[in-house]
């Protein structure tokens, strides 16, 4: 047995508090499926309908998106909310429409929503049930993400309802074995012989059958690590872990295989009829000399909603490619909006699980709500949104209930300067010419899917923000935003943006990307600001 990590120093940090991650959690690359390159922009049923959903009143619906010309103007998902299944799976196990208000099928509406030139979307919840108690994909992630992809999906939003936390505690292992499946193990690969990591501790043990065993792999604090698990050929093996038993409570463990590959499994709660047990997980190996790391990962609560967050993610994108492949047609990507509520800080590992990710509270049609909650927050979070990923601060409200029309267009310009999915909540088959004229602005829209992909950042904070956006063609958006009561003046230096990469210019071009007006500036950009308004510019030199 060789021993890493205990070290004075480290000893002491773990002493007072201080931890450091034994292992690096999962996966920490970026998740590419080459979709949502640009903000999604599409529709979703719940703002307005809830759970009042039906296959007529969604087919309705994109015949108006494309009718009114919000496909033209770039609005291409079709979005399923909760309450679009039955509470019953299938005889398989598989999710099915409601039998009733979805009598022909989720497989049958898609392909007549595509037959507009629109894409759809679905909804589940990262736990044993939905937000309305339907069925949800915990436990069914690989299952449920092939269903989606043999329906043809193209947008999944993934929400938080009814989520268990995986364990942050691990068993007490005393070795592994690898065999092939229906094969009987020749070799067993002690805890005695292992390499132990941070609180990793080796014990002698009367009950198990090697008299060893290791404690301290808990919440990411320690590890084992077998080098040199040797088979002959590559393939899939399954990998036998044992334990001594512990504790009526759940826990888990992570397998990493060669520094790659990672495979969870869970432990539930142990009777104690017998003192040890063996659990199983299929792995893949190489032929010659392997390395397999046991530890759990589980440190806090955003650990734990990564982990399932990131598994769904590498489901959808194996689904996609097997369908395809079985299929012998064009892989259809499906893109992954991450709903959870912004509670475990998803814009910090947001882009290695998934495309978007909520960083706030389910948005209302409510002034106050909107700005304390949504706007507040998710403007703060510019550095944490690039091509690809984006921070979500949910879907929009422009047209539902009693926004006045500068709170509309103010609503509309935040969420298009902040890189925002443009998915709209509005009942479209009744929608006014003054909201439609809102939505499709193209001005607004460009810079919502300007390809540089670039977030906004504030520049000042006050009565009057002004917020900024630079663009691929190397100019720049700038928008005055008042929050609170009363018009107000703004203004904002050109000379003061070159330090933020505008280039240099002896006169700019200015133009209001709501009324059409443009002017030549040299110096200085001045406005008055409606009461909730918004002012929004191109600055082009």
């Amino acid at each position: 047995m060789k021993r890493n990590g205990t070290c004075p120093i480290c000893y002491l940090k773990r002493l007072v508090g201080i931890r450091e991650k034994v292992t690096e959690i999962y996966d920490p690359t970026a998740y590419e499926n080459g979709v949502a390159l640009t903000p999604p922009m599409g529709w979703s049923s719940w703002n307005t309908f809830k759970n009042h959903i039906d296959e007529d009143l969604i087919y309705d619906t994109a015949k108006a998106m494309v009718d009114s010309g919000l496909k033209d103007a770039g609005y291409t998902y079709v979005n399923l909310d909760d309450n679009w299944h039955s509470s019953l799976r299938d005889e398989d196990g598989n999710l099915q429409g409601d039998l009733t208000t979805f009598a022909h099928g989720i497989p049958s509406l898609v392909k007549k929503i595509n037959d507009l030139g629109l894409k759809v979307g679905i909804y589940s919840s990262n736990g044993t049930e939905t937000c309305e108690d339907l069925p949800g994909t915990l436990y069914h992630e690989k299952q449920d993400a092939l269903t989606f992809a043999k329906w043809g999906i193209e947008y999944f939003k993934y929400d938080y309802c009814h989520h268990i936390k995986i364990s942050p505690y691990a068993p007490w292992v005393y070795g592994i074995s690898v065999a092939k499946k229906g094969e009987r193990e020749t070799e067993f690969y002690s805890v005695e012989n292992a390499t132990l990591f941070g609180s990793a501790r080796l014990w002698r043990d009367k009950v198990t059958p090697n008299g060893f065993r290791v404690t301290g792999l808990d919440a990411n604090n320690g590890a084992i690590e077998f080098e040199n698990v040797t088979v002959k050929e590559d393939g899939e093996y399954i990998v036998t872990i044992d334990i001594r038993k512990k504790g009526r409570y759940k826990k888990c463990l992570m397998v990493k295989v060669n520094d790659t590959d990672v495979y969870m499994v869970d432990f539930p709660d142990q009777k104690h009829y017998n003192n040890t047990a063996r659990f199983q997980t299929p792995v893949k190996l190489k032929a010659g000399n392997n390395k397999i790391r046991l530890f759990n990962p589980i440190g806090n609560r955003a650990d734990s909603a990564m982990l399932q967050y990131q598994n769904m993610g590498k489901q959808l994108k194996k689904a996609t490619e097997k369908v395809a492949k079985d299929t012998n047609s064009q892989e259809k990507p499906i893109v992954f909006s991450i709903c959870e509520w912004g509670w475990n800080t998803p814009y910090k590992w947001g882009k290695t699980a998934g495309n978007l990710w909520r960083t706030t509270p389910d948005i209302r049609p409510v002034w106050p709500w909107m700005i304390s909650y949504m706007y507040r927050h998710n403007v703060k979070l510019d550095k944490y949104a690039s091509i690809g990923h984006w921070n979500d601060p949910d879907m929009l409200e422009v047209g539902n209930g009693n926004l006045t029309y500068d709170e509309n267009v103010s609503h509309f310009s935040l969420w298009c300067m902040m890189a925002s999915p443009l998915i709209l909540g509005n009942d479209l088959r009744s929608i006014t010419p003054e909201v439609l004229s809102i939505v499709t602005n193209k001005n607004l829209i460009a810079i919502n899917q300007d390809p540089l992909g670039i977030q906004c950042k504030r520049i000042k904070k006050g009565g009057v923000d002004t917020l900024i956006k630079p663009l691929a063609d190397g100019s720049f958006a700038l928008c005055f935003f008042n929050k609170y009561g009363g018009a107000k003046n703004a203004s904002c230096s050109l000379r003061n943006l070159e330090q933020y990469g505008l280039k240099f210019s002896e006169e700019y071009t200015v133009t209001d990307l709501w009324s059409g007006e443009t002017q030549k500036i040299s110096d200085k950009i001045c406005a008055k600001v409606n009461k909730h308004g918004v002012k929004v510019y191109k600055i082009e030199f």
